[in-house]
């Protein structure tokens, strides 16, 4: 009786041990899948200085902001149009002097995508946000940046486009593509807009 309960106490001890051994395993498995998930950020590419598209992209960055999401965007070409505090013509060549008088200073010169006329099409949407009581761009910037969005300035861009760091805001990153893609390989959502 005392073999029988011995070989049963064995055989039992050695399927724990074969059980916590898998256990391990699977405990190893699952926290490789979870390093290789992405973290709760949103990653944005600012690439249009159209101010409906600027807007769509603060809209995102805000709510995605307000759900706990960590949120980067990057501007690079047109879209640092909208990074724009002045526009500033020293110490500039001819053709970024150009460059800078024929695109807009700031997010107050951004004009709209389709049905522009002139800047007329821009003073209506904001016209008819403000009827609507929807936040303004401005508004929505002001709202990203108290939210900690990251803003992120596209060196090469700055350097084609003639666009010194003192014209942009204050307080935004300057960063090349690797700045977007290490924000964006661990993102949940990546938007090119």
């Amino acid at each position: 009786m005392q073999i029988v309960e011995k070989t049963q106490q064995e055989t039992t001890t050695g399927k724990l041990a074969e059980i916590e051994e898998r256990l391990k395993a699977l405990e190893t498995q699952v926290q490789q899948i979870r390093e290789e998930l992405p973290d709760n950020k949103v990653s944005i590419i600012v690439f249009s200085g159209d101010l409906d598209k600027v807007l769509a992209s603060f809209v995102i960055a805000t709510g995605a902001a307000t759900l706990g999401m960590d949120v980067s965007m990057f501007f690079a070409f047109w879209g640092l149009n909208a990074l724009k505090k002045r526009r500033d013509l020293s110490g500039k060549n001819f053709l970024e002097k150009m460059f800078a008088l024929m695109t807009p200073a700031g997010t107050e010169g951004l004009g709209v995508s389709k049905m522009n006329f002139f800047g007329i099409g821009a003073k209506m949407l904001r016209a008819m946000m403000k009827q609507k009581r929807v936040a303004s761009l401005e508004e929505l910037v002001e709202m990203a940046r108290d939210f900690g969005v990251k803003i992120i300035a596209c060196q090469m861009a700055m350097e084609v486009m003639g666009v010194k760091p003192d014209e942009l805001w204050d307080g935004i990153e300057f960063g090349g593509v690797a700045s977007f893609l290490a924000e964006a390989q661990k993102s949940k959502v990546t938007l090119f807009i």
